[in-house]
């Protein structure tokens, strides 16, 4: 039995909702028609170089249709998929989606916790678009439901977002986790692994930095280059700023990785699949999220290692 209470070698995310809810709770995505202040030319008019929007969002999910309808055609999928699925929560994913007046916002989030079997939201949004009226909002809604805010922080490098164009920097990602945090709210992170000029050893450095957030759940994905993104222009200009692992290679780093992790954070994924007519570049191929946990899990077994082995060993 490990630390978080289960015989899994990592704080999974499916485990946290056991503990939770007491069973199988799944996340139903939503277009909501935000956009982002680093497109509409607030910050930027050429988003981040990575981003391809489209790559991670379900068909179902078009800001054309309310979110009741998003929700409806997503629990009947998810119903379908994962019949042990008794309660959802809506994942506002799509672009930025606290950047609206606190009305629109409220308008927006309050339908979907309307819907009947909606536990609570996870909220998808920027670090610089979050304001303590804000989080006044969540913090009432949390007496009664879930809620989970979600910052896209990409890296802890500052040389690295600038060179991603992200439009903010690292001290701004950590004030609005640190103000998330101290309203009780549950805290998500993003991260990518890979992106140009960053190292495995980098890369392994930067967990002691994130493990000093006060974050609920973090994710992880490898770099993956999408068509019709800054990024693939950069990488056909100069392929040697880039650097792919195999599937293996990655495995092992992320094991490290993960040693090296608080072990009550959650992970909620360590890398990510895209239809493959998104591709641009080297990536795995079709292989699908169950068969990189199994390599995860016998990687971690095969080297005796699990989450913050390290961490405790400190």
């Amino acid at each position: 039995m490990y630390p978080w209470g289960d015989d899994r070698r990592f704080n999974s995310y499916a485990a946290y909702f056991r503990r939770l809810f007491g069973g199988r709770v799944q996340k139903v995505a939503v277009n909501a028609g935000f956009t982002c202040p680093n497109r509409d030319g607030r910050i930027s008019t050429g988003g981040c170089t990575f981003c391809n929007n489209e790559a991670f969002t379900p068909s179902y999910c078009l800001p054309e249709k309310s979110i009741t309808q998003q929700i409806d055609e997503g629990v009947e999928f998810h119903r379908r998929r994962y019949r042990n699925a008794s309660q959802f929560l809506v994942y506002f994913q799509s672009y930025t989606n606290t950047y609206a007046p606190l009305d629109e916002l409220r308008r927006c989030y309050d339908e979907a916790l309307r819907h009947e079997g909606v536990a609570g939201i996870v909220v998808g949004t920027r670090p610089d678009c979050i304001g303590e009226e804000l989080l006044d909002y969540f913090a009432e809604v949390a007496r009664n439901r879930y809620v989970a805010i979600e910052y896209g922080i990409e890296s802890t490098s500052d040389a690295t977002l600038r060179a991603i164009n992200r439009g903010h920097d690292f001290d701004c990602a950590r004030r609005a986790v640190e103000m998330t945090a101290a309203r009780g709210l549950h805290v998500g992170a993003h991260f990518i692994l890979g992106l140009p000029g960053e190292s495995d050893e980098m890369l392994i450095a930067q967990t002691d930095t994130i493990n000093a957030l006060p974050l609920t759940t973090v994710k992880f994905h490898q770099l993956q280059i999408f068509r019709g993104t800054a990024m693939a222009r950069e990488y056909d200009l100069h392929p040697e700023h880039f650097r792919f692992w195999t599937l293996d290679e990655y495995i092992a780093l992320f094991t490290e990785i993960l040693r090296r992790l608080r072990p009550d954070l959650v992970v909620e994924r360590f890398a990510s699949e895209a239809p493959p007519r998104y591709h641009y570049g080297p990536n795995w191929g079709l292989i699908r999220n169950d068969q990189l946990l199994s390599l995860l899990e016998k990687s971690l077994e095969q080297s005796g290692a699990y989450q913050g082995d390290f961490f405790l060993s400190l």
